[in-house]
């Protein structure tokens, strides 16, 4: 069922539609339009490379228009397909915004994909021009196939997409029931999965989220730090902040210590990851406490408790306050919130940040659903939940088993139209009655927050029938530092039966030292890691105890939102 909210933020929108556009939400073109015309002079998009590059609405506004005029000289119309793929940076999002203010659907395409990878996924969505960033630039100059021009994200590579213009024309502009982008899920095997997502769906998404209530502000600094293609950063970032008129920091590294120097110099507000993310900057605070010895980091953790249950009963924030040292140490005094999503992050991690005063909130959703289904609103957060859904999501669960957790399905005006030329697999995904099969499992309660328990493919049957969800066991080891990944699986103990039992493939983190601060030998490691997966074991149920482990030699391959690929296992 759907949640009723009595804050909408996108009410505003009303002093603008019959004059900036005409139907229930605006497209993303108006949706710029309408927010350079309340803040032209606010910055939108800015880099640091090394020193501040920074666009403002109205300069920014200028390039898109100037790149929208460009495409349509050479014939991109409304619903043609034009990718783009490259690095975080200014000129992607002006590209991006270029394709659509031209009437043209984007292509966002992930640029850590092999090029023949890239050459399907341009081939399987017809795309007509490329934007490219240097890494790739080359390549499809000498191999264009199908595409009709190359253009380039960086300077002093041929065609460069700041220097774009074309004739004053009368742009057919798409509609908000018209495609804005084709999104293509993380791996690329077999047909690749392309989600069709329109203006409504993004537009609604986006303020809707936000209905929660998220408060964003105009003022906010953004900071888009994960790969923009991915449908997360896409909107919770880059789409989020032009809503409201807010500011978009691009980071060019996944480096800590790069990050710790953009959040301070850049004054980030807004702060969105991934767990891998958080896992790693609260790893190195909690290192920084341990170093002041174990009496000082026994009152600090004290103190965290008392901080984290003051904020959580009397809705009062002293942690801001009391840790000020160790969050400017962080970088983090300027935060505002921070919001973490793309995978499952561990309750003991989120715990932790509410008690040093940061408020933390964290999301759930997929590409499908453009992403934001729910959010962990900041003033009724609860810790072992995703969140509340959001408002005009009206979500159920699928045959709920005894605890009453089955497959979550969702139904509004987030949900894609389906799966680009894939009519088959669209049918497959939906419900009779019109559902999204969101292959999630979880429950609801009786507020409407979502507790998730794992992927349905992923589920494991043990021995006495007992299902169990391997994300679960998962999140018990975030606070390890000694591991920089686990993946929890199930195998075959019966054939017949189709029993499993269930096992840990563990790699260690590289950079772990033993009690001495010495680099450890194989069989430290081993015994380390054997100790940390009996003290798990005590904490779990019965059926859910690691059977087995395998400590690895090399790390995972993960996707571009650092989530351990699976299906390569």
């Amino acid at each position: 069922m759907s949640v009723p909210y009595t804050e909408k933020p996108w009410e505003f929108l009303n002093d603008y539609r019959g004059k900036a556009f005409t139907g229930q939400w605006p497209t993303l073109p108006e949706m710029y339009k309408i927010n350079v015309s309340r803040y032209p002079e606010r910055p939108c998009f800015t880099v640091y490379e090394p020193d501040r590059i920074s666009l403002n609405y109205t300069e920014s506004l200028n390039k898109i228009e100037a790149v929208a005029r460009w495409l349509n000289s050479k014939g991109i119309r409304r619903g043609d397909r034009v990718a783009v793929t490259g690095k975080n940076a200014p000129e992607w999002t002006i590209a991006y915004l270029g394709i659509l203010f031209a009437g043209g659907v984007v292509v966002p395409i992930d640029y850590q994909l092999k090029n023949e990878e890239t050459d399907l996924l341009l081939k399987v969505s017809e795309a007509r021009m490329l934007f490219v960033d240097e890494e790739k630039h080359e390549y499809y100059m000498q191999n264009k196939g199908k595409l009709e021009t190359i253009i380039s994200l960086k300077k002093d590579l041929g065609t460069y997409i700041y220097t774009l213009d074309g004739p004053e024309a009368n742009i057919d502009q798409a509609v908000e029931t018209d495609i804005a982008a084709i999104l293509f899920t993380s791996g690329t095997t077999g047909v690749p999965k392309g989600v069709i997502l329109t203006h409504r769906n993004l537009v609604s998404d986006c303020y809707q989220a936000q209905g929660t209530p998220l408060i964003i502000l105009h003022t906010d600094v953004f900071y888009a730090i994960l790969p923009i293609h991915h449908s997360y950063t896409m909107l919770a970032v880059f789409i989020e902040a032009i809503s409201v008129g807010a500011e978009v920091v691009f980071g060019k590294k996944m480096v800590t210590t790069q990050i710790l120097k953009d959040l301070k110099e850049a004054q980030v507000t807004m702060l969105l990851g991934v767990p891998m993310l958080f896992n790693k900057v609260l790893a190195g605070i909690r290192r920084g406490l341990k170093a002041k010895g174990p009496v000082v980091y026994g009152i600090l953790s004290f103190l965290m408790g008392i901080s984290g249950f003051i904020k959580k009963v009397f809705k009062v924030n002293p942690g801001k306050k009391m840790f000020k040292f160790v969050l400017d140490k962080a970088s983090l005094t300027s935060i505002r919130i921070c919001i973490s999503g793309g995978g499952p992050l561990a309750p003991s991690v989120f715990k932790k940040y509410n008690q040093l005063g940061i408020d933390f909130v964290q999301g759930y959703g997929l590409t499908e659903t453009s992403p934001i289904i729910a959010i962990n609103p900041v003033e009724h957060f609860k810790i072992k939940s995703v969140g509340r859904t959001c408002p005009g999501v009206d979500m159920k669960i699928l045959n709920p088993d005894e605890r009453g957790v089955g497959e979550v399905i969702v139904k509004g005006s987030m949900v894609m139209q389906g799966y680009y030329n894939l009519p088959e697999e669209t049918a497959a995904a939906f419900t009779s009655d019109g559902y999204l099969k969101t292959g999630d499992l979880g429950y609801l309660d009786s507020e409407n927050y979502l507790y998730l328990t794992g992927r349905a493919k992923n589920m494991i049957v043990t021995e006495g029938g007992k299902n169990v969800y391997p994300e679960e066991i998962e999140n018990e080891f975030q606070l390890y530092e000694e591991i920089e990944q686990i993946l929890v699986r199930g195998f075959i103990l019966d054939e017949k039966l189709k029993t499993e039992g269930i096992e840990a493939l563990v790699y260690p983190n590289p950079e772990f030292k033993n009690a001495k601060g010495e680099v450890p030998s194989k069989d430290e490691v081993k015994t380390r890691i054997d100790g940390i997966i009996s003290e798990v074991n005590q904490r779990l149920q019965p059926w859910q105890k690691i059977n087995r482990t395998q400590v690895l030699d090399q790390a995972m391959e993960m996707t571009t939102t650092k989530k351990i690929k699976r299906a390569q296992i």
